[in-house]
């Protein structure tokens, strides 16, 4: 819990330091807050995807000890785990073109 929480302070004053480089360049308040919030997306996918991977891939690293013909069961799910983070960069990038 306290990494997690650590991460997301991080993650928050990272969000908030390029938010200020960019109302330096383009003035208006309206785009800090734009880039906080792809920030936050894409921060908070990727931590989600890493979780969802590390739970998948210890399950199936469980399951393929017991059974080594389910490793290409496994396979797709770290898949659609991973497309958590890809789904987060896709959002980051809606906001930043709206």
């Amino acid at each position: 819990m306290k990494r997690l929480v650590f991460v997301l302070v991080l993650i928050f004053v990272a969000a908030f330091v390029f938010a200020q480089e960019a109302e330096v360049a383009e003035a208006g308040s309206a785009s800090m807050w734009k880039y906080l919030a792809a920030a936050i997306a894409v921060g908070l996918s990727c931590i989600a995807g890493g979780i969802a991977v590390g739970q998948i891939g210890a399950a199936a690293m469980g399951a393929m000890s017991e059974n080594p013909e389910l490793s290409g069961k496994a396979l797709p799910y770290a898949g659609l785990a991973e497309g958590i983070c890809l789904w987060g960069f896709l959002v980051a990038l809606l906001i930043l073109m709206m």
